[in-house]
């Protein structure tokens, strides 16, 4: 599985409350999740981040482990998130709606070009490949299948 885009960087610490705020849980319509997203960190980020990868620091996802926060990411447009270390839950969480998450360390600069390659376990930034921490075959096979859902789906 593989992907594209430009970088959109964060920092470390991106807990849940900043990726969604809990004022917009009171909907369960994603595109006001999508709308919203990251808006308590950047007002800017959310319609920057459609065919984005972010590329963030440390413990990515703290906070909460509300799925929201993830759905909300996918709902937005991000093609996968490249970071040096996720929150625990977030990063299962991710998996289980279908967006790719890359555990390696690199460097960033919004807008750089950026490449994944989870079957080859690789990252690049602008030319720039490092090693990523490979995934378990039964998650990429989750993440193509698009989540946990539709890949039980498609085990009847």
């Amino acid at each position: 599985m593989q992907g594209t885009g430009p970088a959109v960087c964060l920092g470390n610490d991106v807990d849940t409350d900043l990726i969604i705020a809990g004022r917009y849980l009171r909907t369960k319509d994603r595109s006001v999740w999508a709308e919203h997203v990251l808006e308590d960190l950047d007002p800017a980020l959310a319609p920057r981040i459609r065919g984005a990868i972010i590329v963030a620091g440390r413990n990515i996802g703290c906070g909460s482990s509300r799925e929201q926060a993830v759905v909300a990411l996918r709902e937005a447009g991000v093609v996968g998130i490249v970071a040096e270390s996720f929150a625990r839950i977030f990063f299962r969480n991710a998996v289980n709606v279908g967006l790719p998450v890359i555990e390696a360390s690199v460097a960033c600069t919004d807008g750089a070009h950026v490449a994944f390659d989870l079957d080859s376990g690789w990252v690049e930034v602008d030319g720039v490949r490092r090693p990523a921490r490979p995934l378990s075959p039964r998650m990429v096979t989750i993440l193509r299948a698009g989540g946990l859902v539709p890949y039980w789906r498609s085990c009847r």
